[in-house]
């Protein structure tokens, strides 16, 4: 009589492993472009508190030459702009401003991006 013996065979099945490897990598993609979103989006409003400080301190100096209240020229052009003036100098006919813009991350929270400027007559 013939005997057969049954050796077990070791075999890596390796079936499924790329759908999960695929589920992974895709939502390290969605992370990582959920990050450079949020990161674009702060770039961008600072962009937009650089320019509102810089028009405000432009139309600040321009109400000082005038014998204006600069301050107030200031407050009108940064809430303008898309800011919120929370500081304004004027020394002499200089005038150094502050503003803020209050940008909302991706998970709610409210970030403070600031920026300052400062304009005047060109000292000769």
């Amino acid at each position: 009589m013939t005997r057969c013996l049954l050796v077990p065979r070791h075999h890596s099945d390796e079936r499924g492993l790329a759908a999960s490897v695929v589920v992974a990598l895709t939502g390290l993609l969605v992370v990582v472009a959920l990050a450079c979103a949020a990161g674009g989006r702060l770039l961008s409003e600072q962009r937009v508190a650089a320019r509102a400080a810089d028009l405000a301190a432009l139309s600040a100096a321009a109400s000082v030459q005038r014998g204006l209240p600069g301050c107030d020229s200031a407050r009108e052009t940064s809430t303008a702009n898309g800011a919120q003036l929370t500081s304004c100098r004027v020394t002499g006919q200089v005038v150094v401003v502050e503003v803020v813009v209050a940008v909302t991350t991706l998970f709610g929270r409210v970030v403070p991006v600031r920026a300052d400027a400062r304009a005047g007559p060109v000292a000769g």
